[in-house]
């Protein structure tokens, strides 16, 4: 899960780790049914937090939904952020960005599920992957490698299809999903203007250590 400052002394750190609970048992209920009417008892025994937590820290079950929704995000986007660093080439970066969601669906097969099942209705928000990928656009747009268009479009574009690759890998586990990621990378490239050769041999560079 996304990291953040450590609370300052035990009270703060038992708060913290409550909700840290109730948010991780979220995360699993959207990731194993999507079903999100699941009362607040059982949320609370899955988080092995008391009944009574649950309002110390949420209004309703929407808005700790909503929270298990941005976490996962976010952790999305910063697993971006320690695997791709030093790649420059924003066409790289999106075709790098392909290829490590199709992994990522069998080495982090419950976060994933979560933006399987959530991530469209936050594909223009102001965290997690949305926001990288929007800077990764403006920058392809400013410095001439991909067409000039409005970054918020190309975006739509862009979750769109990493959305039908996450959707792929699960649907159809037989299917090779290193080769899907690669394919689909080299058209998103050319739908964004980047030449086709230049296309092909970017989305087929070697990636950097995923681990």
């Amino acid at each position: 899960m996304p990291t953040s400052a450590p609370p300052s002394n035990r009270f703060e750190r038992r708060r913290a780790e409550t909700r840290r609970a109730l948010v991780r048992a979220a995360r699993q209920i959207l990731a194993e049914t999507g079903d999100t009417s699941a009362s607040i008892q059982v949320i609370a025994e899955r988080a092995d937090v008391g009944f009574g937590s649950f309002y110390n820290h949420f209004e309703s079950k929407t808005e700790l939904f909503e929270a298990a929704v941005t976490d996962a995000l976010e952790e999305f986007g910063q697993t971006f952020d320690e695997r791709l660093t030093g790649i420059d080439d924003p066409a790289e970066l999106v075709a790098a960005g392909f290829r490590l969601s199709a992994r990522m669906a069998e080495s982090q097969p419950e976060l994933m599920q979560v933006l399987r099942r959530r991530g469209l209705g936050h594909l223009y928000s102001d965290n997690g992957l949305a926001r990288r990928a929007l800077r990764d656009l403006q920058a392809g747009v400013a410095s001439g490698r991909f067409t000039a268009v409005e970054p918020v479009v190309a975006l739509s574009a862009l979750g769109g299809t990493l959305l039908s690759l996450v959707e792929l890998r699960f649907a159809r586990p037989d299917l090779d999903g290193d080769e899907a990621a690669v394919n689909l990378a080299e058209m998103v490239l050319r739908m964004l203007g980047v030449p086709p050769d230049d296309a092909h041999e970017v989305a087929r560079r070697p990636l950097p250590d995923l681990g």
